[in-house]
């Protein structure tokens, strides 16, 4: 299957799951809870409000070697958005990827993703866990705070 064919596919439209796609076209769902709606929509605005510029994003789809991965919130500068416009799914990631964990994600499932959006471009990626902790990473390892915004708190509320 085709991420083109996800969206246009009635029966897939109103699923209370976040979809992604395999390297074989195969679909993946991860339920999400309530807590995970919250922490997404509190990193959106804190990030909007630090960036200033560029874009933020809620479930970006990005294409990579393992198939459509989906990030929950996504910075995009001025620049990605003039090269990539409403593209879907990009064909490069962002420069900042957020993955917020639900019960269901497994630490190797964050990693995967992790060298998925790196692979693809992503300068930072960063990890929300259940309680609100927020983990900044680069390709070359974890950082204290992240660089790209620094301003960024590692705890959400």
């Amino acid at each position: 299957m085709q991420w083109a064919e996800v969206l246009a596919d009635p029966s897939l439209q109103d699923l209370p799951y976040k979809i992604e796609l395999n390297e074989f076209g195969q679909i993946l769902m991860t339920p999400a809870s309530n807590r995970h709606g919250w922490f997404q929509v509190e990193i959106a605005a804190i990030l909007r409000e630090e960036v200033g510029t560029g874009r933020v994003i809620s479930e970006c789809s990005v294409d990579t070697r393992l198939g459509v991965k989906v990030a929950d919130v996504a910075w995009l500068s001025d620049e990605f958005v003039a090269q990539h416009g409403h593209e879907t799914p990009f064909t490069r990631a962002p420069q900042i990827c957020v993955e917020i964990r639900s019960p269901s994600n497994s630490g190797r499932e964050f990693d995967e993703k992790k060298e998925l959006y790196f692979e693809q471009g992503a300068q930072e990626v960063w990890l929300c866990d259940e309680s609100g902790q927020v983990e900044f990473f680069v390709p070359n390892g974890k950082l204290d705070r992240s660089l790209l915004v620094p301003g960024f708190t590692d705890t959400i509320g």
